[in-house]
């Protein structure tokens, strides 16, 4: 397709709040690559027992989960910029509160900044659906690509300040924390340009939509939730096990860096044609090729730990997630009411964070207890994802075979 970014047919609105989210996406996204890089190895010079490394990166997701509800409800009623700004705030406090935790060696302290970050992740999810709300037609997959595309920046960016910050003070990482800090304050500016208009008030004499039982019930949303949190939680899981596993098997942080970087590359590169693939082919295509993908990547990671392994394992896993995530999200979009966003998109995100939640819980514990060395705790972590695909393969199959049923 030759459609590009923006076209005459968008309107100025959607332009503009494309253009400001794509600038947050690249930004303040920075730093997440950030925490995720050094969050398991600050972790685990802090932790007591080293089956808990990763878990400030569970407690940065459970944030996320816990907040999703409430923030889309606070959308819902006082509108995007609100809760993107409490977003940014969190993410201030939360990096804030893991920079004093290091300075200290206070693992609950770097914890609970762990949990407040969250905040912004929560936020930064939501960023994919804003796009969707002035944008219409076939350009709102579209809209939906091009902001999670802004990654790319934040894919270059985070990883290289890791480099350029984990170890320019007396106590490692905390430079990088407080360079998240300085993020949030100054990226936060972006969003007094954001123009989507408050959904209008409910009118209690108007239908409100479907119950969240009544949306569950819906085939689409149903399995739109399931590949998109298989999609997240498995490239999570592994995301987050492979700092550990490429410094287990003898290479440095800089080198850990840098797979950090190839993969959050492979995860936002695809978007700059996701969104054309989806609209030509329909999404539920796409999400059958992510998953594969993901499977692809699980395979390559068991047959070895070398550098070039790690890479090609990495780069498969950011392209499963990009494909399988994007698609879930076009699908969930496509399939409820303006109405029904803030009911949607919440319970979306809670569950798809809550099983992000749990993989990053597991990663740590299959990492590094199971077996005696990295490699045996890496083939642990890649062996996981088996079930999970299936369980998502399964129910879009389920759904593409239903009498009656079209994309």
């Amino acid at each position: 397709m030759t459609d590009t970014l923006p076209s005459p047919a968008v309107s100025p609105r959607a332009r503009r709040n494309v253009t400001v989210l794509i600038l947050a996406q690249a930004l303040l996204g920075a730093q997440m690559p950030m925490i995720f890089t050094v969050g398991g190895l600050a972790g685990q010079t802090l932790a007591p027992n080293a089956c808990l490394a990763t878990l400030p990166i569970s407690l940065i997701v459970l944030g996320s989960m816990l907040t999703a509800g409430p923030l889309s409800a606070l959308m819902q009623r006082w509108g995007r910029r609100a809760g993107f700004v409490l977003g940014v705030a969190g993410g201030a406090a939360g990096a804030g509160a893991s920079a004093l935790g290091l300075y200290l060696g206070s693992f609950p302290l770097f914890l609970l900044g762990a949990l407040l970050t969250g905040i912004y992740m929560s936020a930064q999810g939501f960023y994919r659906f804003a796009a969707a709300d002035t944008a219409e037609g076939t350009f709102q997959p579209k809209a939906i690509s091009y902001v999670l595309a802004g990654g790319l920046a934040a894919a270059i960016l985070g990883p290289q300040l890791v480099k350029v910050t984990a170890e320019t003070m007396v106590i490692p990482f905390l430079g990088t924390y407080l360079t998240a800090i300085a993020i949030n304050l100054g990226g936060g500016l972006l969003f007094a340009f954001l123009d989507i208009p408050r959904p209008p008030p409910r009118d209690p004499a108007h239908h409100a939509g479907r119950t969240r039982a009544e949306l569950l019930r819906d085939p689409v949303i149903a399995v739109a939730i399931i590949c998109g949190t298989v999609s997240y939680a498995l490239m999570n899981l592994v995301m987050t096990s492979t700092p550990l596993a490429v410094v287990g098997c003898g290479f440095d942080t800089g080198t850990a860096a840098d797979i950090v970087t190839a993969h959050v590359l492979a995860m936002y590169v695809p978007s700059f044609f996701t969104g054309h693939l989806i609209a030509r082919f329909g999404a539920r295509p796409i999400v059958a090729l992510g998953l594969a993908i993901l499977a692809g990547a699980g395979t390559v990671a068991l047959t070895g730990v070398e550098i070039e392994q790690f890479f090609a394992a990495l780069v498969l896993l950011g392209i499963g997630w990009n494909f399988g995530f994007i698609g879930a999200t076009a699908m969930l979009s496509s399939a409820h009411g303006p109405e029904e966003r803030g009911a949607v998109q919440g319970m979306n995100d809670i569950l798809v964070f809550g099983g992000v939640t749990m993989a990053s819980l597991a990663s740590g514990g299959l990492m590094n207890c199971s077996g005696g060395v990295p490699q045996e705790g890496w083939v642990a972590v890649n062996l996981a994802m088996v079930p999970f695909l299936a369980l998502a393969g399964g129910a879009l199959i389920w759904l593409v075979l239903r009498p009656g049923d079209k994309d």
